[in-house]
């Protein structure tokens, strides 16, 4: 087991393991640390604990101190010369012709480097561009292409079940989310219902992913044949997932018909581990463009 605090340099951000050494430090101090890209400040947002040496990804560098004042009023310098150095960056790409959208900017907390931020539909030659900006800027200049998923968190916004959305809130990391979760939650699988503001497949279709193949592995599919408490075979029409409901069209002994509801622990069918999800040609056809862009969200992942 190994000492460590959590701190997080961006809202939502990932969290990275610090040793605090002997430094009193708590949940909510904002600390100097040395990361890959340089100097920075990030703030505490898990106080001193032990993590088993696993979790840790090694060498584990040290806090070089508790920040001050003075070094709060830096960032905050900072952030207005990014503020200058995003809209003369815009000129510089507008005047080298490139095919790229800037989304942010950022100095590191030395000054050591300078980061821009942007999006494009391809692969963007940026060399004579950087080698502009570091004639302007005199430091380094590091130009990162991220996904549109990535963009959205750094701009933030409100999503369109009208709360702020959940990548720039909390959501640290990007789970891979399919069509298939849509399908189990028994959701449209029209692309305009089921995708975020990015336009990629909402994020929050995990949140209840495991509940709704927990709940949905108890019930019968639609359309089987199961038997009743009574003894009478019948045609399942209706499942209410959440409920635990199942609507049987019974066929009595009269040959008559008539609509029962159940719970499945009351009926006989064949069990199951996994729905195998059955789509109607309508729904295939709809889901084209939304495995395109799932194809796209795991290409992003692995880069």
């Amino acid at each position: 087991m190994t000492k460590v605090i959590g701190v997080r340099f961006r809202t939502a951000g990932k969290i990275y393991f610090f040793d605090p050494g002997s430094k009193e430090i708590k949940s909510g101090d904002h600390v100097i640390v040395e990361t890959a890209r340089g100097v920075e400040i990030g703030s505490v947002v898990e106080g001193p604990m032990e993590v088993e040496d696993r979790k840790i990804t090694q060498p584990l560098k040290s806090v070089i101190r508790t920040a001050t004042e003075k070094d709060l009023r830096a960032v905050e310098k900072n952030k207005e010369k990014a503020k200058d150095a995003f809209r003369i960056c815009l000129d510089k790409i507008r005047e080298h012709g490139l095919d790229m959208k800037l989304i942010d900017c950022e100095y590191t907390f030395d000054n050591n480097k300078l980061l821009f931020y942007f999006t494009s539909d391809g692969r963007v030659d940026f060399r004579e561009l950087v080698k502009d900006l570091a004639s302007v800027f005199k430091t380094r200049i590091e130009l990162r292409q991220i996904g549109v998923r990535d963009e959205t968190k750094i701009r933030g916004g409100i999503g369109i079940c009208g709360r702020p959305m959940c990548c720039a809130t909390y959501l640290s990391d990007f789970l891979p989310v399919s069509i298939k979760m849509a399908k189990e939650q028994n959701l449209s699988l029209n692309p305009s219902k089921i995708s975020g503001v990015c336009g990629r497949l909402m994020c929050c279709l995990t949140n209840e992913e495991d509940t709704y193949e927990f709940l949905n592995s108890k019930l019968p599919t639609m359309g089987e044949t199961v038997t009743t408490p009574e003894g009478l075979k019948g045609e399942v029409t209706d499942l209410n997932v959440l409920r635990q409901k199942v609507r049987v069209v019974v066929t009595l002994d009269n040959e008559e018909k008539e609509v029962r509801d159940y719970t499945p622990d009351k009926l006989s069918f064949k069990p199951r581990k996994r729905r195998n999800l059955q789509l109607s040609r309508e729904e295939l056809k709809e889901m084209k463009e939304l495995k395109a862009l799932e194809k796209e969200d795991k290409a992003k992942l692995d880069e």
